[in-house]
């Protein structure tokens, strides 16, 4: 399946390799309510997508994304009704949702601001790079809002702690690129110029590997939030028998036997 062009963001795919990236650097990349519904939509497209198997958030202009637009989207929320407030919540929580279950293991790639749903975004990737500069902040009790925001009071705390997320989201300060490494938020720091490069690797890395088991790894660590020990013991037996029926396995074993490296196809 192709993925239609998007209008609100960038898009590149090369290699089985998709690199986004938010395309108005002239205000650190919010959002608004296009690349909002946009983004929701190609991530929920993405599941479908067999000819991409690993996705990298960029950063555009030095900054990753300031979150929502106080003019475009802030102001307009103000003299909203409830109701078409409820329907923008839950549609960035979609946000979220898609990017979960899109079955591609995904790749923020941090520098600068990185804000708002901005910090959601990387929160919900799979793996997060950043460069010294990296100002990460859960601003929502900023602009007179809870923290709970696009399931944050849920990911968060699975991520850093509960003490360390709580702190974040009570008092919306940034997170320093060296705190959030050491808490683990952070996979590692990498410099400014270097750090398209090292997501990209590492993209590639994931995309030459069995996609259909990446994309199994990826189901179990959302579903496994909800079960108990026993219950993801068994899950996890049901998901490995299924990949244990897959080629890829075979083709493992054949390289093993001839002492090659296995060239992962991804059925």
């Amino acid at each position: 399946m192709n993925l239609i062009e998007p209008k609100h963001f960038r898009c590149r795919i090369d290699a089985g390799v998709a690199r986004i990236a938010h395309d108005r650097p002239d205000r650190k990349n919010p959002f608004t309510f296009e690349s909002y519904a946009e983004m929701r939509d190609w991530f929920r497209a993405l599941r479908d997508a067999d000819d991409i198997h690993a996705v990298v958030i960029l950063p555009n202009g030095g900054n990753f994304s300031s979150g929502g637009d106080v003019h475009d989207i802030i102001g307009p929320l103000t003299g909203m009704s409830m109701k078409a407030l409820l329907a923008f919540t839950r549609m960035t929580g979609d946000l979220v949702k898609a990017m979960i279950q899109c079955g591609k293991p995904i790749i923020a790639a941090v520098d600068g601001i990185c804000a708002g749903a901005g910090a959601i975004m990387a929160m919900a990737s799979d793996l997060r790079l950043a460069t010294p500069e990296a100002k990460t902040a859960f601003l929502f009790n900023r602009v007179g809002l809870a923290g709970c925001d696009m399931g944050a009071c849920a990911i968060l705390p699975r991520i850093i702690g509960q003490g360390r997320a709580a702190e974040l989201l009570y008092t919306g300060r940034a997170m320093r690129a060296d705190e959030g490494a050491a808490w683990g938020f952070y996979n590692s720091v990498v410099a400014a110029d270097t750090l398209e490069a090292e997501a990209l690797s590492l993209a590639q890395r994931i995309a030459a590997g069995p996609t259909f088991a990446n994309a199994m790894t990826k189901t179990m660590l959302a579903q496994e939030w909800n079960m108990s020990l026993d219950q993801a013991i068994e899950a996890e037996a049901q998901a490995q028998a299924i990949c244990m029926q897959g080629n890829d396995f075979r083709r493992a074993y054949q390289a093993f036997v001839a002492k090659e490296k296995p060239v992962f196809r991804g059925d």
